[in-house]
C-alpha cells in the first residue's frame, strides 16, 4: 500500500501554515455578516460549500497519510462544517442552512475518498518538482 512510501515533506510547517491558514479563512467567511458573493450559476453557495471543504481535507490528506488521522481530519472537518452553520443560525444576520451542512461533508467525503490513493502525494509532487 502507498502508506509504506510515505514522503518526508520538507516544507511540511509551510504546508501547515498554509492549511491552518485555510481553514481560518473559512471560518472568518463562514462567520462574517456579509460574505463575499458566490457566482450567479444555479446551486453557486452549494458549489461553494463543496470546494472549500474539499480543499481543506484534501490538503490535510496530503500531510497526515495514516487511516487513523485522516479520519480524525475527516470527522474534524465534517463536525467544523455543522459547528459553522449552527453559530451562523444563532447569529441572526445569517442563516444556517442543512443544505450547506450536506454539501460541507460532501467536499470532505469526496477529498477524503480522493486521496486513498497516488492524489494523496501531491505535496509530495510539487516539492520534487521544486527541488533546489
Amino acid at each position: 500500500m502507498l502508506e509504506n512510501i510515505l514522503p518526508n515533506l520538507r516544507f511540511k510547517k509551510l504546508w501547515l501554515i498554509i492549511g491552518w491558514s485555510l481553514v481560518l479563512m473559512v471560518i472568518g467567511l463562514s462567520l462574517m455578516s456579509s460574505p463575499p458573493p458566490v457566482p450567479s450559476i444555479n446551486s453557486g453557495d452549494k458549489l461553494a460549500h463543496i470546494l472549500a471543504y474539499f480543499v481543506l481535507m484534501g490538503w490535510f490528506a496530503q500531510l497526515y497519510h495514516a487511516p487513523k488521522q485522516r479520519l480524525t481530519y475527516l470527522i474534524g472537518f465534517i463536525l467544523l462544517g455543522g459547528v459553522l452553520e449552527i453559530l451562523q443560525s444563532l447569529g441572526g444576520v445569517r442563516y444556517g442552512d442543512w443544505a450547506d451542512m450536506v454539501a460541507n461533508s460532501t467536499g470532505v467525503l469526496l477529498a477524503w475518498q480522493l486521496t486513498k490513493n497516488r492524489m494523496a502525494y501531491a505535496l509530495a509532487f510539487v516539492e520534487q518538482k521544486l527541488s533546489f
